[in-house]
């Protein structure tokens, strides 16, 4: 048996295309002491592999050229050096867009067997790093109150949704913000939010409507002429998460950036984070989620893609908005 891998093969300089990819059949991983053999059953894909194609000092390192391509996977224990594993555990945490890897038993987290209620791949999404960060950006950074308006970018999204049905248990008028008439109908019908806003219009006159009185907390995952129409309308004293900017990742070079003295004039809060800065979150989150879940108060989609040859493809449509919620690969 081969272990087929997507790598990296050349560094794109802007949208990534087939010919950044290579896919090969390799030699079957074999696990070490204290390691497991996993047979991996979904690959996430989030936009935050776009910069690990780039050779550029970031928060995490570049993906290497021919090396394997990035991604969190949950998988099945096919073999265990670990005494912490058996064979037929599930896990997250293998990494790579690969059929199989052997992982150091430290860098796994046992899921349930039967997902506990939900599907596998969930632990990739809605209790997993998106579900997580958006729980971190809302909580330990926009600090919502009752009746703030609270307006989030990529609202239908993986990050988004997830981020505004927790500000909307905190009390407070949740806006959204989506591309088309389909994804802003699944926000405020699905997922509940008071209003949800469609970029591809008049967004700055859309805000004026929906939030006539400013806004108190944004969470920022899109960036571009998203974040410059949203910022002008910032209340004094509000708070801004800064998820991402997905409309800039395959730009090169970056666009010039709005005028941030607003940030002054309004005492604005704005915070960039990372979410494996906040590991304390991850329990807590995933506690929390799930008892949500189960009680039907937090609703997620997942957009899944059958295939691991079909990852580079899907990862392309990602950066461009062509997915309808948390994109995995099921392999």
């Amino acid at each position: 048996m081969s272990n087929p891998q997507i790598l990296l093969k050349a560094r794109p300089a802007g949208r990534p295309g087939p010919e950044h990819f290579e896919f090969v059949e390799s030699a079957m991983p074999a696990p070490g002491r204290g390691e497991v053999l996993l047979r991996h059953r979904f690959l996430s894909l989030d936009p935050y592999m776009r910069g690990r194609m780039d050779d550029t000092a970031s928060y995490a390192a570049p993906v290497a050229l021919g090396g394997v391509m990035e991604g969190e996977c949950v998988a099945e224990v096919l073999e265990s050096q670990h005494d912490g594993f058996a064979p037929g555990d599930w896990v997250r945490g293998a990494r790579g867009w690969q059929g199989f890897s052997a992982a150091h038993g430290s860098s796994l987290v046992k899921i349930p067997k039967d997902g506990g209620g939900v599907s596998h791949s969930a632990y990739l999404g809605v209790l997993g790093m998106p579900g997580t960060t958006a729980w971190v950006g809302v909580t330990e950074i926009g600090r919502p109150k009752p009746g703030d308006v609270f307006v989030v970018s990529a609202a239908s999204g993986a990050v988004g949704g997830v981020a505004g049905q927790i500000a909307r248990k905190y009390g407070c008028r949740v806006i959204g913000i989506a591309g088309g008439p389909e994804k802003c109908r699944y926000v405020k019908d699905v997922l509940g939010f008071d209003d949800c806003l469609d970029h591809r219009g008049d967004l700055p006159a859309a805000l004026d409507a929906a939030c006539p009185d400013g806004i108190d907390v944004y969470f920022e995952n899109v960036g571009g002429p998203v974040q410059e129409a949203v910022l002008p309308r910032m209340r004094a004293f509000g708070r801004i998460a800064f998820c991402g900017s997905v409309a800039t990742y395959n730009t090169r070079p970056l666009p010039p950036g709005p005028n941030l003295s607003i940030l002054t004039r309004r005492k604005l809060t704005l915070q960039g984070f990372i979410v494996s800065d906040h590991p304390l979150a991850w329990p807590v989150w995933r506690e929390r989620g799930a008892a949500w879940l189960r009680d039907g108060s937090l609703k997620f989609k997942e957009d899944v893609v059958e295939g691991l040859q079909n990852a580079p493809d899907a990862f392309v449509g990602l950066l461009e908005g062509k997915n309808f919620g948390k994109l995995v690969i099921k392999i």
